[in-house]
């Protein structure tokens, strides 16, 4: 199918599956491995537009299922698109909704035609079909759209997980069909199957027929052992083509990060960063701090030494401490931190498999993040085992 975007790899690393490439879209370059930030419902929570961008981010989420109900596909018609209403002059990726038939379960009704949700906000009911769902993503402008695909819990088993891949792979079918815009937005298909490696594969084997800009993994993160999850990642990324872009979907905890680069994914996201900054909790490289703990009351040092954000130039953790769960700004301030603490630690690996030296950052990032070898996660040290990485040895 058509394309809007360009894919050029700049360099790979000799030792893993990582690579550092430029994805060209509509709405400018992004370099990737890249971590996306999630603004749900046409903001991230606490940021404005021209913070995100002073950060140097190049794309950020938006969903469709919550803009389709606020402020509507009319509005964004008549006022052309997200980026114009939300003051957003970079990329987007909007997520086609499907995801909401795992969050918002209890609200769902899923058929062969769409899903049917209750909306959270006034109770009236809204169908989301394949067809539906290319509306909204061709109305919002999105520069990436993402199929609406059958989502199960990553928990889930038995014949409803080959169901949902299935009808994946009707509803890309659909969607492609429904897709008016191919010549500025692009289509990126969803591999499903679950846990199970011969259900991804056959996903995989069907989508790339489709051929469409870009391929993601979908139905992960949702509770599942991660060394079950990280096996599934790289049996995706070994059979997934290597010449367009590879997404994990709601990937966003810095370990997690850095293996799945190894494993060969380029794109990530995940509201992680501003989530946990509501509950006081800043990110940093030798791990989380919790800035509501009173040792942090007479701390005046930054949250990260060195960190060039704007919380950490011109804030304490000693004033972030009195604010931080009591004052809107402590959520604001730290959203700000965590967000370009994990912009900063996606350019940081990029630069290091460009010089080639990808490995040796692994190695010093656990180091920095874990301290002991005794306390590296043993999924991380099992997955980079397999991409010729020994955590445990110098």
């Amino acid at each position: 199918m058509k394309s809007a975007l360009t894919w050029e790899v700049l360099a790979k690393c000799s030792t893993t599956k990582a690579r550092a490439s430029i994805l060209t879209l509509p709405h400018g370059p992004v370099n990737t491995p890249v971590f996306m930030p999630v603004g749900t419902q046409g903001t991230l929570k606490g940021i404005t537009p021209d913070q995100i961008e002073g950060l140097g981010c190049q794309i950020m989420l938006n969903n469709t299922y919550h803009l389709g109900l606020r402020p509507g596909q009319e509005l964004l018609d008549v006022c052309g698109g997200a980026h114009v209403f939300q003051g957003w002059n970079r990329n987007l990726l909007t997520d086609s909704g499907g995801f909401q038939m795992v969050s918002l379960l209890k609200l769902a009704e899923i058929t062969e035609q769409g899903v049917q949700f209750e909306s959270p906000h006034d109770g009236s009911l809204m169908l989301l079909t394949p067809e539906h769902s290319m509306s909204l993503q061709n109305s919002i402008g999105a520069d990436i759209m993402m199929q609406l695909d059958d989502v199960v819990s990553s928990l889930t088993t038995g014949p409803r997980v080959e169901e949902a891949m299935w009808r994946s792979i009707r509803w890309l079918d659909r969607c492609i069909k429904a897709h008016k815009k191919p010549e500025s937005q692009n289509l990126f298909a969803i591999i499903q199957g679950g846990l199970d490696p011969e259900l991804r594969k056959k996903c995989i084997e069907e989508m790339v027929k489709r051929d469409t800009p870009g391929y993601a993994i979908g139905g992960l993160s949702g509770g599942e052992e991660k060394d079950k999850f990280w096996r599934v990642v790289t049996l995706c990324t070994d059979l997934m083509p290597r010449t367009k872009p590879i997404y994990c979907m709601g990937v966003g905890y810095a370990e997690d990060l850095v293996v799945c680069v190894a494993l060969g994914v380029d794109m990530f996201d995940c509201v992680f960063p501003t989530r946990t900054a509501r509950f006081g909790n800043a990110l940093t490289a030798t791990g989380t701090l919790c800035l509501r703990q009173a040792k942090f009351k007479d701390d005046f040092r930054p949250i990260e030494e060195g960190c060039d954000c704007i919380t950490c130039k011109s804030y304490t953790r000693a004033y972030l401490y009195t604010v931080v769960t009591k004052e809107t700004v402590g959520c604001h301030l730290i959203s700000i931190h965590n967000t370009a603490y994990q912009l900063r630690l996606m350019r940081q690996v990029g630069d290091s498999i460009i010089e080639d030296r990808f490995p040796q950052f692994i190695h010093k990032f656990f180091k920095d993040l874990f301290v002991e070898k005794s306390a590296y996660p043993e999924w991380a040290v099992n997955a980079l085992r397999s991409v010729n990485i020994d955590l445990l040895k110098e």
